[in-house]
């Protein structure tokens, strides 16, 4: 699976599989186009780009929309109210998974580890749930 072996620590790992990025955090997995140690990525990577969005349609964590949107073959799913508890959010700081309700009331803090996320992704909000 990983040609090179790019870098790692108890958190993270870097591999490079093809042209693709993935890297594990808390051991899960985390896709992205030019994905960092932290999940920023070349749509989004400043300093509080550190969320990770797990894609309703397929289960995987992506750094962004357009990085599921180049990545795959189908389309995206929102995540409905019913399902909110669901932990689809992953901080790119600590690895702690967070429910979506977690992530839409935590204020763009963490509330784990107490980093910012950028909390400009509410404008985003509509591409992930059902809000």
């Amino acid at each position: 699976m990983c040609r090179r072996s790019l870098a790692s620590d108890s958190r993270h790992k870097f591999c490079r599989d093809n042209d693709d990025l993935e890297i594990r955090i808390s051991g899960i997995p985390v896709r992205g186009v030019e994905i960092d140690s932290r999940t920023g990525c070349f749509h989004y990577r400043s300093a509080i780009d550190i969320v990770a969005i797990k894609f309703k349609c397929c289960q995987t964590y992506y750094s962004c929309f357009y990085c599921h949107q180049e990545e795959t073959s189908h389309r995206a799913q929102t995540w409905s109210r019913s399902e909110f508890e669901e932990k689809a959010i992953l901080c790119g700081a600590c690895g702690t998974e967070l429910t979506i309700c977690q992530y839409l009331e935590c204020r763009a803090i963490c509330p784990m580890c107490g980093s910012a996320f950028n909390p400009r992704c509410e404008l985003h909000y509509p591409l992930y749930f059902e809000i």
